[in-house]
């Protein structure tokens, strides 16, 4: 087992705040059930931050996997789940270092 980490950064997309309350909660619920599925595997959110400063996003959230691949199905999971329509994003991946 490798562990990974998942660093991705977001900001919401103009047309997130076109949508209804209701709407914006219904996705969110999607997102936070593939939140869940990602823990189910083994996946450790390290948590959600906002950023300050000089940035082009405004959170970023960390995650641990116990494999890369764990971290890509995350982020695919996610994108199945219609978050990459209403989010700019970066994503990163990393294997931890034998130090």
């Amino acid at each position: 087992m490798t562990n990974s980490i998942w660093i991705h950064y977001s900001r919401p997309r103009p047309h997130w705040y076109l949508l209804s309350d209701p709407e914006k909660t219904a996705l969110e619920e999607s997102w936070n059930a593939v939140r869940d599925k990602a823990k189910a595997i083994g996946g450790a959110t390290q948590g959600r931050f906002h950023i300050r400063g000089q940035h082009d996003f405004q959170e970023v959230e960390i995650w641990t996997f116990p494999q890369t691949t764990d971290a890509f199905d995350h982020w695919a999971n996610l994108c199945v789940a219609r978050y990459n329509e209403f989010y700019a994003f970066s994503n990163n991946i990393g294997l931890e270092l034998d130090v």
